[in-house]
């Protein structure tokens, strides 16, 4: 299948993932007229975080026709808020309905690129082979790759230990003492769909999350019927839900104190379900709604009021063969561990993977909190473009919506590139990517992220915001409708000299011409 084959020896572009991402960047090429790319996914299939979490009761908790792409709307979206096996199977139609199976290649995970200087161009290893690259998209996501804390004693455990993003269907947890780890989106989706079938279940709780009601209902035939039927009814759908969110968005950069009644609905989904005071006290968080990502469920807090369910307000700390040791020295025995621990998210593994012009890869140049030009392009590593890099997160809304902004930005890249002309690549200036989080960074300051009093996988390890983006998605879709090459600078190939004065100009690090 084309899908195996060997990859190109050099590509125009080359793009890193096959989620939404790696997928609509893939789309977009093509409806830019370039078809001379590959999208390097490491699996054997595409559908990125939503592939890789398959575990019981994993769905999206934004509204479906939101969470879709607006050039490839679905009317046959089967609930409000879909399931991860419909959105899957979403992505599969988007690959198929655009042609793109042609351009994978599965099974090739980048192990390292590098960006030749002499060349301008992108050197790449993968698992399948080597290939080059006039650019690169890097489409990976910030969750991908599984996060779980080192718990002393973890390895002699001898029961069964996996994370939520590596469920593992073959494991039999009826009548388990099962131990869940987080109480996060991944959480609270899988202690409802576990608790009935297992013989305990022990929720180690570090922090207490805002969970609202989840207003979630079949779509009607007859809905879904006049989608097909009228396109337009579609569209205004996904507008309406769209047009809501961003009405929220304020309260969330401006006013976070506007959120305090919001705070008093989430207060009653829990009292309806939870009449023990220290449980309800256990549950109740103590900062700011929306300062962590606010969760939606509708059988959570029944789950944990059933009698076979424990919850530990603290956090693991030990692992003593089949005891679980809490932080505040709660013991519990347990089968199996399940982490819902997040993902790198502040520190990707691809960017160790990234060596930039300067010799120094991606991560060290990040060493101090991830930065990039409008979210996408860091400096010193020219034609490289990150979709859904630092700062371009959503608190409230769809993430689809600011991978097409960006995917406008790097149709104009390239655009831009092709006016140029020639051999050439694209640089930011470092002056440049300062300003514009210096911008960011500002606006931060009075969010409900920076302002609410929790501590959540938005910050960074020296606590600073380098995940969400602190603005409505028009303001964003705004700023990357174009590249303004004024923030770039345009490489060259050196020119041509005699060999002498060509050693000599090597020698003096002159091996390229910058021209602004």
């Amino acid at each position: 299948m084309a899908e195996h084959e060997q990859v190109h020896e050099h590509v125009r572009v080359a793009v890193i993932g096959s989620g939404f991402g790696g997928l609509g960047a893939a789309v977009r090429l093509r409806r830019e007229g370039i078809t001379d790319f590959v999208v390097l996914e490491r699996s054997g299939s595409v559908g990125g975080t939503w592939r890789d979490n398959s575990y019981p009761g994993c769905a999206c908790d934004v509204p479906s026709h939101l969470y879709s792409f607006s050039f490839a709307p679905n009317p046959e979206w089967p609930r409000t808020f879909s399931g991860q096996e419909h959105i899957r199977a979403y992505l599969e139609h988007v690959t198929d309905t655009f042609g793109l199976r042609p351009h994978l290649r599965f099974d090739s995970e980048v192990k390292r690129m590098a960006w030749d200087t002499e060349q301008l161009r992108w050197e790449i290893e993968t698992a399948r082979g080597t290939l080059t690259a006039d650019v690169v998209v890097s489409a990976t996501g910030p969750l991908s790759d599984p996060k779980i804390p080192d718990i002393p004693g973890l390895d002699s455990f001898p029961g069964k230990v996996f994370h939520s993003a590596r469920w593992d269907h073959d494991y039999d947890l009826a009548g388990k003492r099962v131990a869940m780890i987080g109480t996060g989106a991944s959480a609270i989706q899988i202690v409802p769909s576990i608790q009935p079938k297992v013989g305990r279940l022990t929720l180690f709780q570090r922090t207490p999350a805002w969970v609202m009601p989840r207003m979630d209902r079949a779509i009607s035939g007859v809905e879904r019927a006049l989608h097909r039927a009228v396109p337009a009814t579609t569209r205004l759908r996904r507008g309406l839900l769209w047009g809501i969110r961003e009405l929220q968005v304020q309260a969330f950069t401006k006013h976070p104190n506007e959120l305090g009644f919001v705070e008093q609905i989430a207060k009653r989904n829990m009292g309806t379900a939870i009449k023990d005071p220290a449980l309800r006290a256990k549950l109740t968080p103590d900062y700011r709604i929306g300062c962590k990502r606010i969760l939606l469920s509708s059988t959570y807090y029944p789950a944990l009021a059933k009698p076979n369910v424990d919850v530990v307000a603290s956090g693991l700390s030990e692992v003593r063969g089949t005891t679980l040791v809490a932080a505040d020295g709660t013991e519990a025995e347990a089968d199996a561990i399940i982490f819902g621990t997040g993902f790198h998210v502040t520190d990707m593994p691809i960017a160790e993977r990234v060596v930039g012009a300067d010799g120094r890869t991606l991560a060290e140049t990040w060493k101090g909190g991830m930065e990039a030009l409008r979210g996408g392009t860091a400096a010193g590593f020219p034609n490289f473009m990150t979709v859904i890099g630092p700062n371009t997160g959503l608190g409230n809304s769809s993430m689809i919506l600011m991978i097409e902004s960006q995917l406008n930005y790097m149709a104009d890249y390239l655009r831009q590139l092709n006016v140029l002309g020639g051999r050439a690549a694209l640089d930011p200036r470092p002056a440049a990517v300062r300003n514009w989080n210096h911008r960011v960074q500002e606006r931060m300051k009075r969010t409900v992220w920076n302002t609410g009093g929790c501590t959540s996988w938005y910050l960074d390890a020296s606590g600073r915001n380098t995940t969400v983006w602190p603005g409505t998605t028009a303001e964003f879709r705004r700023e990357t409708r174009r590249v303004d090459l004024a923030e770039y600078q345009v490489l060259r190939p050196a020119p041509a000299k005699a060999a002498g004065a060509d050693a000599a100009a090597r020698a003096a690090g002159a091996d390229a011409e910058v021209s602004a």
